[in-house]
């Protein structure tokens, strides 16, 4: 306990005399004892020096478990493979130390009394079984800079895609893989839920049940994976976890949009592995042509594939405005990338309707920019429809 100093003043600041503090030996042995049965929680404090052999750490984390004893986790420096692991074990929470002011209180609070999740709303839950018959076309969506449309363009393309076809409308879900402020679920006004964090949490023992489960949908038509209800690590989930969910999601459904968080992360390029395209929104100021020229190079550097990137202006200058349109394209030049698609502003009401949590073609119908997204869907779909029949 003396290298996690700060941890004592937390402990003592929230529960007093009515604590203590025992090795990881004497704590497995006092977990067998009458006396444990009183314990409420478990704080369990450990480093990366303790990833070597966690064989104990979790013999304590499954004796509390089968007392019905919460277990918080301090975690100092640890690999995020290891609190994964750790949390699958049966953690039921994590705090990083050193320890943010009053961290540790409401972790206690939050493990002593858990708030219940609401019933779902009868018209978010999802009724679509899982078929396994598609091979969905994947379709991620990033951001070059904060406030460039991408969380507007993702749900509102997909959402667009749905009503391709009135007689068989085509299978959409949406993924919010931007974990720690992604905001589908706003744009869209559904509830996070706990379960995503559990389908993240365990994807080895995903199958079409749990994982049509844990989507929720929009009027039926679009299903969607929302961010987790808490934040938590971009890596957290590995690699593997992120392919076999778009995997699961291509067998599903015919699109999958992907809301993609602005930072790479270790699993952006599984993510690209399976884009058929790509759609990377900028806008003409220099945080967008300094993020382009960085990402550019980092995915090239790493022989990802940067060319299946579609670079998409939004705020676009007018049609009559030809200095907008010159400036443009030297900022193209300039890259080195082309700008294929151009968004046109919508000004406030497209803030606004996102505020309503629907779709801008159930809000604002005829908006410039929503007729924009809706020509570039039916080309996403043209295209694909085309490429299916080979003509």
């Amino acid at each position: 306990m003396q290298i996690f100093d700060l941890l004592i003043e937390d402990m003592e600041a929230n529960l007093g005399e009515s604590w203590g503090d025992l090795s990881f030996e004497d704590a497995l042995a006092f977990l067998d004892q009458p006396d444990a049965e009183e314990l409420q929680f478990v704080a369990v404090a450990l480093d990366e020096e303790d990833e070597s052999d966690l064989t104990l750490i979790i013999n304590i984390i499954s004796a509390a478990k089968s007392k019905g004893i919460k277990v918080v986790l301090i975690a100092e420096d640890l690999m995020p493979a290891t609190l994964r692991q750790l949390l699958n074990e049966g953690g039921d929470e994590f705090v990083p130390y050193p320890l943010p002011e009053g961290e540790l209180a409401k972790a206690i609070e939050r493990v002593l009394t858990p708030v219940e999740e609401p019933p779902l709303a009868a018209e978010h839950q999802n009724t679509l079984k899982p078929t396994d018959d598609r091979n969905g076309v994947v379709i991620p969506v990033i951001s070059m800079a904060g406030g460039t449309g991408a969380t507007t363009l993702a749900v509102n393309l997909a959402w667009e895609l749905c009503l391709q076809d009135k007689t068989e409308p085509p299978r959409v879900c949406i993924l919010d893989l931007d974990l720690q402020f992604g905001s589908v679920s706003t744009f869209l006004d559904l509830p996070r839920r706990e379960a995503v964090f559990e389908l993240l949490s365990d994807t080895e023992s995903m199958d079409g049940e749990s994982f049509m489960q844990a989507l929720l949908t929009y009027e039926q038509k679009l299903h969607v994976l929302t961010a987790p209800t808490e934040l938590i690590p971009l890596d957290l989930i590995t690699p593997e976890d992120v392919d076999r969910v778009i995997n699961m999601a291509k067998a599903n459904f015919d699109y999958v949009v992907i809301d993609m968080p602005s930072a790479l992360v270790e699993w952006t390029q599984n993510v690209l592995e399976h884009a058929a395209i790509g759609f990377a929104t900028i806008e003409m100021d220099m945080r967008s042509a300094n993020n382009t020229v960085r990402i550019k190079r980092a995915l090239q550097a790493e022989d990802l594939p940067f060319e299946k990137l579609r670079f998409t202006l939004n705020r676009a200058p007018k049609f009559t405005d030809l200095n907008g349109k010159a400036r443009v394209k030297r900022l193209a030049e300039s890259l080195g990338i082309g700008i294929e698609i151009q968004l046109p502003d919508g000004g406030k009401p497209v803030a606004q309707n996102a505020d309503h949590g629907v779709p801008m073609a159930e809000g604002i119908a005829k908006n410039p920019l929503r007729k924009e997204i809706a020509k570039l869907a039916k080309s996403v779909h043209d295209v694909n429809l085309s490429t299916a029949t080979g003509s």
